[in-house]
């Protein structure tokens, strides 16, 4: 598979993203909230699971194909949700979308990003997925709800783990907005990123698009955290949850799931799948990792719902080590920003390429054919 022999990790990307772009765009993206424990936990405890290969046996090859809602995809990762991706490297979401219908793996458009509903489907011929915010307004979460499903999105993925705003530092000093605040330091930062600067004058200044509708222009991150807490309420429960799945004739999924409790909820609410995610550590720094709590959930509830996973992936092996500890499918959001703002316009392919890749020789590598055989690869500890 082709790539760019340049920048064969992510962790390239990111250190190339770091050089491309300015440095409250590239803070948005890298960070966590508070201390940054959480964010670095997701990593460091998904790298401690461990596989065991089985040389000695029969194997004639290995396959990426997955199965998820009734849909074949050529691998076992999609592209999460990102909010404010045109800020970070101008068209994003567009060249993420694009390259995810390539490939044949899912994109999910979150309801904070630079591209709207009704495009995000038309470049992805229906195979976008749709992240709600969960709007306070009940007429507002109806027309967002309609729209996605006149666009002809199949899945909608419903967000709990955001029922406040996250308390993150450098946002804060970065003064982080739509368009970015004029600081000082900040045209410094613009100045120079003469590319980043270019394209954003080609593509024009990011807005929401999803929600031009509904949102007042020229929102500071404080009047952001202040609109978004009042109109899109993230903060969820049984009798917000029940009116959309009445609505809501695809798909339905929840994202943010960390504990026992909410998938047993999940399971009782109708939902088809639920996300295990913390919101990538930007949410809640003294929570726990995302494959720990993979990890109970799926102790108890795998084959009674769909479960997936995002927040802390970086690589194939990672995704090996999720699959392998139960999940069913996986996502990544800041893998494929790294890859974009470090690559521009051939980010998105490049980044599915190299995981892709990764993940093919991890399972030839244990003698693995299908994805679905990963649990009895796994080490238990």
């Amino acid at each position: 598979m082709e790539f760019n022999k340049q920048y064969p990790a992510v962790e390239d990307l990111r250190k190339e993203a770091q050089k491309k772009i300015p440095r409250f765009a590239f803070e948005y993206l890298d960070g966590g909230c508070n201390e940054d424990v959480n964010l670095k936990r997701n990593t460091d405890e998904i790298r401690t699971v461990q596989l065991k290969p089985h040389y000695l046996k029969t194997f004639n090859g290995s396959n990426l194909n997955t199965t998820l809602f009734g849909k074949t995809y050529a691998a076992p990762f999609g592209i999460a949700p990102v909010g404010l991706q045109g800020l970070m490297w101008p068209n994003a979401p567009e060249i993420l979308a694009k390259a995810a219908y390539a490939h044949n793996i899912p994109f999910i458009l979150s309801t904070v990003t630079t591209m709207n509903i009704e495009r995000a489907c038309e470049l992805t011929e229906g195979n976008a997925w749709f992240q709600l915010y969960n709007p306070a307004a009940e007429e507002v979460r109806n027309d967002i709800i309609d729209r996605a499903a006149a666009a002809g999105c199949e899945v909608l993925v419903l967000l709990c783990d955001v029922p406040t705003f996250g308390y993150r530092p450098r946002d804060f000093k970065n003064g982080l907005a739509l368009p970015p605040k004029m600081s000082l330091r900040n045209i410094i930062q613009i100045l120079g990123r003469p590319r980043w600067a270019l394209n954003t004058l080609r593509y024009g200044t990011p807005t929401f698009e999803t929600l031009k509708p509904y949102t007042p222009e020229g929102l500071n991150l404080k009047q952001l955290g202040a609109f978004m807490d009042k109109t899109f309420s993230g903060r969820l429960d049984t009798e917000r949850i029940k009116p959309i799945r009445d609505r809501w004739k695809g798909k339905l999924i929840l994202k943010g799931v960390a504990s026992e409790a909410d998938t047993q909820t999940a399971i009782d609410l109708g939902f088809d799948g639920i996300i295990v995610s913390n919101h990538g550590g930007r949410q809640l720094d003294a929570g726990e990792s995302s494959i720990a709590a993979l990890q109970s959930i799926v102790a108890k509830y795998k084959h009674k719902i769909t479960i997936m996973q995002d927040s802390g992936l970086r690589s194939g092996p990672d995704i090996a080590r999720c699959l392998a500890s139960g999940a069913d499918f996986t996502f990544m959001g800041r893998a494929f920003m790294y890859g974009v703002a470090a690559l521009g316009v051939q980010g998105g392919n490049h980044t599915i390429s190299i995981l892709k890749t990764q993940l093919q020789q991890n399972l030839e590598q244990l003698c693995c054919a299908s994805i679905t055989d990963l649990p009895n690869y796994l080490v238990h500890k």
